[in-house]
């Protein structure tokens, strides 16, 4: 039998029959002892196939009583707090807003159960066939209304997001939503931003650190480009919603390799919001853009700086070092005070100058003539720590442990004139090849402590064959000394007599290698400066090419000698003897 069009018989009846007294009546006999009732109505609330009417006319009656809803009524409220009113009608999400809303202020117990109900909706497997922008929308208004009647709701609310955080191990859409919406609160609780970014970024440097270069680049050979297909991330609908625009680039090819698929997800994710809070119409905000700058350079010292391996995750600081010069100089003046902290342990000290030569090297952005200052400076640096070597009146060898920060920043300094060279000379060669000059290289390279021992032999032999076109320095006198002598690179536990020999000691950092997270990879490529191969005219035949290979994008791994990309080395940085540095800073104000 049909009526109407629909089968009768086999459509259940709508359910708007309720049993038991009112909300009030039934809190009156439970206070007396009499519990039927109260179960019966914890029964029908935590019905799946409850109604929007009947939600909205227990909510009314619940509100009406609230201040009766203490933590006798725990459990009451949890089922309450469980109905799944995401997604239903707009008169069932407004009735229970304002049911929330009188709850946390008349029983503040009550303010964390709702908090992290709330924040369990920011995941897609609480509601996968609903809208999900809207869905998360309703979830943002309901948290902002108790953050504007509970003002302290950020402290309690932090503890919540950390906990609720999926595993790295969850599904790139799961981790994307997340994510999202925590950056998300942000936007109406920035109090709780640096600590959002540090979580964020905490997460994101666990999956980094979990794959390496060459897992990623083996994943993404050529053969296999073809099994996947060209797909729109999430980001590109959920963040329409908060005005932040995922670049339309984002939608690209899927990484084959899982952890990288997320953590290229995430990093789009991440920069997006990035651009988005520091652009107002399309133009950069400059106190915006101060105020994010400050929060991850926090986040950068706290958890980048001091993380070994990663590979990908400290490049939001090189997006947003795009933006504008002064945030270029200023990361760069950081690094420049940080190397030069003998308050701060060797090896974070090493991290930093491994930052410093490889931000000048990779950043196209920088202009020359901040690479030139940033130059004078660390060649200063150098030169003032020969000069108190030399006036020391001790016998100087070649010791990693006692002079770490020495030798990773000799090697910065080689590698940023590898990569910058041409452009400090294209302009005026002659003017170029004075100022090379100026730097005295070759007494850095004849010095006692040999840095052409330590660092990496490919770094070495680039800048040998750079510096021999030029004339600016003869470098293979020193590096076919220490070959023939074989000489032992000594580490001590604290300058002390047990010495230990090791032909590679230096661990090399270079943070900035080539980027190889294809989606978020396309906000990175036009900032990133490339090596320009050298005519086999500036090589010598003493320069062998496989030790030349990283600069081509492949760093050749022997047993004998320390890669160039942060995954392909061990961490055994040693802290250094104590030596003075110079007061010099490029620091320019916003």
């Amino acid at each position: 039998m049909e009526m109407d069009g629909l089968d009768f018989l086999n459509t259940p009846p709508v359910k708007t029959v309720r049993f038991g007294g009112s909300v009030t009546e039934t809190l009156a006999k439970y206070k007396k002892g009499d519990l039927s009732d109260y179960e019966l109505l914890k029964h029908q609330l935590a019905d799946l196939e409850i109604k929007d009417a009947q939600i909205i006319n227990w909510l009314q009656e619940f509100r009406s009583c609230v201040t009766q809803l203490n933590k006798d009524h725990e459990q009451l409220i949890y089922t309450i707090l469980r109905i799944p009113w995401v997604g239903r009608s707009q008169a069932v999400v407004e009735e229970y807003m304002a049911f929330l809303s009188n709850l946390v202020s008349a029983q503040t117990v009550y303010l964390c159960p709702c908090l992290k109900m709330v924040v369990s909706h920011f995941t897609p497997s609480m509601f996968p066939l609903l809208d999900l922008p809207k869905s998360f929308s309703q979830c943002h208004q309901a948290l902002q209304l108790i953050t504007r009647y509970v003002p302290s709701t950020s402290r309690f609310l932090m503890p919540i997001l950390q906990e609720n955080f999926p595993f790295i191990q969850k599904s790139s859409r799961t981790l994307e939503c997340y994510v999202h919406n925590l950056l998300r609160v942000t936007v109406y609780i920035p109090s709780i931003r640096r600590d959002v970014l540090e979580l964020i970024i905490g997460r994101m440097l666990k999956l980094d650190v979990s794959v390496s270069r060459s897992d990623i680049e083996e994943a993404e050979e050529p053969t296999e480009e073809g099994l996947f297909a060209m797909v729109t991330t999430i980001t590109d609908v959920l963040f329409e919603t908060l005005s932040v625009s995922a670049d339309p680039s984002c939608r690209t090819t899927v990484m084959a390799h899982p952890v990288a698929e997320r953590l290229d997800t995430l990093m789009a994710v991440l920069m997006a919001y990035i651009k988005d809070v520091c652009h107002v119409d399309g133009s950069l905000h400059v106190e915006s853009t101060k105020e994010v700058y400050r929060d991850l350079l926090s986040v950068f010292d706290k958890l980048i700086l001091t993380t070994h391996a990663s590979c990908h995750v400290q490049y939001v600081l090189f997006y947003l070092c795009s933006f504008r010069l002064a945030l270029t100089e200023a990361f760069l003046d950081h690094l420049w005070k940080f190397l030069q902290n003998m308050s701060q342990p060797a090896v974070l000290r090493q991290a930093a100058a491994g930052y410093l030569g490889s931000f000048l090297a990779r950043a196209k952005f920088i202009p020359v003539l901040t690479v030139q200052a940033c130059l004078d400076l660390l060649v200063s640096w150098i030169h003032h720590y020969i000069d108190n070597q030399d006036s020391s009146g001790k016998q100087v060898c070649c010791d990693v442990s006692l002079h770490g920060p020495f030798y990773t920043t000799c090697q910065a300094v080689f590698y940023t004139l590898i990569f910058r060279h041409r452009a400090i000379l294209e302009n005026n060669l002659k003017t170029g090849l004075a100022y090379l000059q100026r730097l005295n290289l070759e007494r850095i390279v004849m010095c006692q402590l040999n840095p052409l021992k330590v660092c990496l032999p490919s770094v070495t032999n680039m800048f040998a064959a750079i510096t021999r076109k030029y004339q600016v320095v003869f470098c293979y006198t020193v590096i076919e000394r220490n070959n023939r002598n074989g000489l032992p690179v000594l580490r001590s536990s604290a300058g002390g007599d047990n010495m230990t020999a090791n032909t590679n000691p230096l661990d090399s950092f270079f943070p900035f290698d080539p980027y190889l997270l294809k989606r978020s990879g396309h906000l990175i490529e036009p900032l990133y400066q490339v090596w320009e191969e050298l005519a086999d005219t500036e090589l010598l035949p003493g320069a062998k090419e496989d030790e030349d290979d990283f600069l081509c994008e492949e760093t050749p791994q022997t047993d004998s000698t320390v890669g160039m990309t942060p995954s392909s080395y061990d961490s055994h940085l040693h802290s250094p003897s104590s030596v003075g540095s110079p007061p010099f800073s490029f620091h320019k104000p916003f």
